[in-house]
């Protein structure tokens, strides 16, 4: 449900009142009972949430190593990894990695 913001035109009161898009708009300050305008306003954020969006896909290389190392390592590496074949992985802590071909 959205918010919206009136402001009255007797007393100047600006309010905000949390209603259902299906919701008549309110005609009266609860102030003064004058006669209220509603205000365009900015609306609200938008989180978008799951995968392919920007906050799961595009997190920061330092982010993204820290995850694998909590979820127990992965296959992949960034292109840095400097290790032989038969130790872990620099980047990555796989004994194996696809992306350098370590």
């Amino acid at each position: 449900m959205p918010t919206y913001e009136y402001e009255c035109t007797k007393c100047e009161n600006r309010f905000e009142l949390f209603q259902k898009m299906t919701d008549s708009p309110v005609k009266s300050c609860p102030k003064c009972k004058g006669r209220v305008n509603r205000l365009i306003g900015l609306g609200g954020g938008v989180i978008y949430k799951g995968p392919g969006f920007y906050t799961t896909e595009y997190r920061s290389e330092h982010y993204k190593q820290r995850q694998r190392e909590e979820s127990g390592g992965s296959s992949s590496c960034s292109s840095s990894c400097s290790s032989s074949s038969s130790s872990k992985c620099s980047g990555c802590s796989a004994t194996s990695c696809s992306t350098c071909s370590k």
